[in-house]
């Protein structure tokens, strides 16, 4: 495990840091791997500018097509992987409400996830993220769930 944190710190390092600050909007499947619960999932975020090789600040939110909420905050690390892939580890923790879908057992989930993009001329991304969320035994119930969503990011400075 620590050769794979070196060499993916090796990559962000030699790359010049993103200079802008994203906003994110994704759709996607919640609990994508159970289809008795599987749901639509819509969301937004706010990605920030780079504070340390590739390491970015990250808030958002997201609903269910069965009413479930999951408002968040976290990190994101832009590694690249050549001049238009980026590959993007992140954590978040956050509060979750079912609404109608699945009880996650607390209203307290983390969230843990991969994301693989491609970054256009323009600075505009557009990728495919797995996430998987859970509350880590801070309930009695531990179900979790995987996320499956398409997501598309636009540089703040874009609309200057």
């Amino acid at each position: 495990m620590r050769h794979i944190f070196a060499f993916l710190l090796g990559l962000s390092m030699a790359l010049p840091a993103a200079a802008s600050d994203y906003i994110t909007q994704y759709i996607g499947y919640f609990d994508v791997t159970q289809d008795d619960n599987a749901a639509a999932q819509f969301g937004a975020q706010y990605r920030g500018k780079d504070v340390y090789y590739g390491i970015r600040p990250t808030v958002g939110a997201d609903v269910s097509s069965d009413g479930a909420i999951y408002g968040y905050g976290g990190f994101y690390w832009d590694v690249p992987l050549s001049d238009n892939w980026i590959f993007t580890p992140n954590i978040v923790a956050g509060l979750f409400s079912d609404g109608d879908g699945k009880d996650l057992g607390h209203a307290i989930e983390f969230r843990s996830g991969l994301e693989l993009s491609y970054q256009f001329e323009n600075a505009q991304r557009l990728g495919v993220a797995f996430n998987h969320i859970s509350n880590a035994s801070l309930g009695r119930r531990n179900p979790g769930a995987e996320t499956l969503q398409l997501v598309y990011q636009m540089p703040l400075g874009a609309w200057e």
